[in-house]
C-alpha cells in the first residue's frame, strides 16, 4: 500500500507511446506530468483526456534540446509535487525527410542528435542529480528509476534514415553509463526498445510495416505494437519489478529481435 502519490514526468508525451505510458501510470495512482515541445496548445486534449481517466495530470513545455527548457521541467515537477520518482525520455523525432547515408545533410544529423541523443543524456544527467539530492534528503518511500525509449533501430540498420538509427544506437550507451553509475546509489536505468508501434511516427509508412508484418512474417506475433505495450513495461519497471537488473534492455517488438532462419 503506497502512503504517498508518485510522480512520473515523460517527455513527449502528447501522444503515442509518451501519451501511453503516462495513461498505464495515471491507472496505477501516479500523478502524471506530460511534456512536450510543442506547447499547452496542442497538448491541450491529451491532457484533458488524461483528467477525464482521473489521472492527476500536468503540463510543462519542454524541447529536451535546450537547457533551459530541462532546467525548467525539473522546476516545475520539483515546484508542483515535491519529488520525481520516474523519469522516461520518450522524445524523439525522425528525419523530416528520408535520405539515403549517401546524402544525409548535417542539418538533419545535427537535428536528430540533439533531440534525440544529447536531449535524452542530459535529462539523465539533470534528475540524476536530483534524485540524488532527494534520496540523501531522506524523502519519504522514495524510489526513483530512469527510463530511456530507445528502438529496433539501434541494431538494425535503415539506410535511408542513418542519424536515426545512430541516435538510437547512442541512447543504449546512454543508459548503460548511466545504469552503471547510478546502480550503487539505488536508482536503477532502463531501456524499453520498441519495435513496430503504430502512432503519428510510424502512419506513412503503414502500408509497408503492414506488408513487413503481416505477409513477410517480419514479427513473429504478426501484429502491430500499440503504445499501451509500451506503457505496460514501463509500469513493471517504475514498480521495482526489475530493480536488480539494471542496465536492461526490455525489447517490446512482437519478437521482432529474435534471430530466426
Amino acid at each position: 500500500m503506497r502512503t504517498v502519490r508518485k510522480v512520473i514526468l515523460v517527455t513527449g508525451s502528447s501522444r503515442g507511446i509518451g501519451l501511453g505510458v503516462l495513461k498505464k501510470h495515471g491507472e496505477l495512482g501516479y500523478s502524471a506530468v506530460m511534456s512536450s515541445s510543442s506547447g499547452i496548445e496542442r497538448a491541450a486534449g491529451a491532457l484533458e483526456e488524461l483528467k477525464a481517466l482521473g489521472v492527476d495530470a500536468s503540463y510543462v513545455k519542454c524541447d529536451v534540446s535546450r537547457p533551459e527548457d530541462r532546467q525548467a521541467a525539473l522546476d516545475f515537477v520539483l515546484g508542483q509535487y515535491g519529488r520525481v520518482d520516474v523519469l522516461v525520455n520518450n522524445a524523439g523525432v525522425a528525419p523530416l525527410k528520408r535520405m539515403n547515408i549517401l546524402e544525409t545533410t548535417e542539418d538533419s544529423f545535427d537535428r536528430l542528435m540533439d533531440i534525440n541523443l544529447k536531449g535524452t543524456f542530459f535529462m539523465c544527467q539533470l534528475f540524476a542529480n536530483a534524485m540524488i539530492s532527494l534520496k540523501e534528503k531522506g524523502l519519504p518511500d522514495y524510489s526513483p528509476r530512469i527510463i530511456n525509449i530507445g528502438s529496433l533501430s539501434a541494431y538494425t540498420a535503415s539506410v535511408n534514415r542513418g542519424e536515426y538509427c545512430i541516435s538510437k544506437a547512442g541512447i543504449a550507451m546512454v543508459t548503460s553509463l548511466f545504469a552503471a553509475e547510478l546502480a550503487g546509489r539505488g536508482i536503477p536505468v532502463f531501456e524499453i526498445r520498441p519495435g513496430i508501434i503504430k502512432t503519428d511516427m510510424t502512419r506513412t509508412v503503414e502500408a509497408r510495416y503492414d506488408k513487413f508484418i503481416f505477409e513477410e512474417d517480419g514479427v513473429p506475433a504478426k501484429r502491430w505494437g500499440l503504445p499501451e505495450d509500451i506503457g505496460n513495461a514501463a509500469a513493471a519497471l517504475s514498480e521495482g519489478a526489475f530493480d536488480y537488473s539494471p542496465g536492461q534492455v526490455i525489447n517490446v517488438d512482437g519478437g521482432f529481435h529474435i534471430r530466426r532462419l
